[in-house]
């Protein structure tokens, strides 16, 4: 099956503006390997397809990066979800999961994982292409949210180091919170760096210093 059907004109993967995108399928039936396969990579997708977790693992170890898995749950040997921490290992690869069960504690244990989708066998090219799109676009809004979230936690670990650096200048100089800061913002500027640079150093230090002394405390 291609893709195409009768009142539905499959997606295309690939433009002039973006390159077409390499999709995992893994899955054991031989027969839903080749039909899903063959209808992804008419619709543009470059497959990579495996019978197996293991076979899986070496494509992803030789292979090209894929934008995107389709994994089956149920598999001889291994669970497809074995390939999850994989997945991330390579930098959180967004994942689709199929299965011909649709239990509850199965869905629970996929969705947990971090599957963006979970689709009962059969499941057809038709089906499965706006769910793959779905997943894809679902997979960039949490990827700009992680960003935003490590921005922010790097602002706050700033924004903590150089409240730490402040009262150690505050003490070690006997001056007021004001003063401290522009202690250390001057010494910044007059080392051309940045004042978290050197607030981040001052912790260091102090945090140093205070291990050596309660080490030769206890001892």
């Amino acid at each position: 099956m291609s893709g195409n059907q009768k009142g539905y004109i499959a997606p295309v993967f690939g433009t002039a503006s973006r390159p077409p995108r390499t999709v995992l399928l893994v899955d054991d039936d031989s027969l839903v390997l080749e039909s899903l396969g063959n209808g992804l990579a008419g619709a543009g997708c470059i497959m990579l397809c495996a019978a197996s977790v293991d076979e899986a693992e070496r494509l992803l170890a030789g292979g090209p990066r894929p934008d995107i898995a389709i994994i089956d749950v149920v598999m001889p040997e291994r669970s497809g979800l074995d390939l999850v921490p994989r997945l991330r290992e390579l930098g959180c690869i967004p994942f689709v999961m199929l299965s011909a069960y649709s239990d509850a504690p199965t869905v629970e244990q996929a969705t947990a994982a971090g599957a963006l989708a979970y689709l009962v066998k059969p499941v057809d090219v038709v089906r499965l292409l706006p769910a793959i799109e779905a997943a894809l676009a679902c997979a960039a809004e949490l990827g700009e949210l992680r960003k935003i979230r490590e921005q922010l936690q790097t602002a706050l670990d700033s924004d903590r180091d150089t409240d730490v650096a402040v009262g150690v200048t505050m003490v070690q100089h006997e001056i007021g919170r004001t003063e401290a800061f522009d202690l250390l913002r001057g010494t910044a500027r007059s080392q051309r760096r940045k004042l978290t640079e050197l607030a981040q150093e001052i912790v260091a230090a102090q945090e140093a210093l205070n291990h050596s002394t309660n080490g030769s405390a206890e001892s």
